[in-house]
């Protein structure tokens, strides 16, 4: 699939419950979801424009230089946010591959972004995303790192076989720290949002879990680290000292 079918869209929303405005967050003069924009955007794969609820971050990104596009406020999922503004973005369907990027990762390497994308070469790939190697012994125990489980499919590729918070697969060996980082076939994001949430997904509370249960390819592109996630005041100092050192 060519780089150039595909648009990156960012959904972000003021309602954050650990981290209230998030999006706005001030790293370096610069609001967080600008930040989320300039990465996205030097993976040069197509357009990027941030799906929203709120005016006052469509605000943010067009003063920061980007383009938004305001979506309804009550969408259960990032994912139908993204569904509903790919539609206003591009109604005729001439991009065949979306890119879903978390508003809440400032120091995302755009090499990422193009790793996944680049799993959708593989006709037989529904949905691709990322993971990094856990390092960090207590990652491992973490209910908050969501762990991919998957068989290789090459040196720097798995097809998830699952989704979890817990602690797997059992034994010696890797786990992998998911990176909340997603190229869908429009075809899939479109199966997606039309089918109810699954057993699975509303147990672990990992919406890729719907996918997986039916019966969608996901496969996972290996990559070096993880991008810092900003969830709370801590994670924003570090991405502070991250990006302006």
């Amino acid at each position: 699939m060519a780089h150039s079918h595909a648009v990156i869209l960012i959904p972000a929303r003021m309602a954050a419950t650990r981290l209230p405005g998030k999006p706005l967050a001030d790293i370096g003069g610069v609001p967080m979801i600008v930040h989320v924009l300039r990465r996205a955007a030097e993976a040069g794969v197509g357009p990027v424009i941030v799906a929203t609820d709120s005016r006052e971050i469509a605000a943010a990104v067009e003063r920061g230089g980007g383009e938004a596009v305001l979506t309804r406020p009550d969408h259960p999922s990032g994912s139908d946010r993204l569904h509903e503004a790919l539609g206003k973005v591009d109604p005729a369907g001439r991009f065949q591959a979306v890119v879903n990027v978390q508003g809440d990762l400032p120091t995302l390497d755009p090499a990422d972004v193009r790793a996944a994308l680049a799993l959708l070469a593989d006709p037989v790939v529904d949905v691709a995303t990322a993971a990094a190697e856990i390092r960090n012994p207590e990652e491992r125990t973490n209910p908050n790192v969501v762990k991919v489980v998957g068989s290789p499919a090459s040196p720097r590729r798995l097809r998830a076989l699952y989704f979890t918070r817990a602690t797997a697969p059992y034994g010696e060996g890797p786990l992998y720290h998911h990176i909340g980082l997603y190229a869908y076939r429009r075809a899939a994001l479109a199966r997606f949002v039309a089918l109810p949430p699954s057993p699975l997904e509303v147990r672990e509370k990992l919406e890729q879990l719907r996918l997986i249960e039916a019966g969608l390819r996901i496969d996972v592109a290996l990559v070096d680290s993880v991008p810092l996630g900003v969830d709370t005041p801590e994670d924003l100092e570090a991405a502070r000292r991250a990006l302006t050192g």
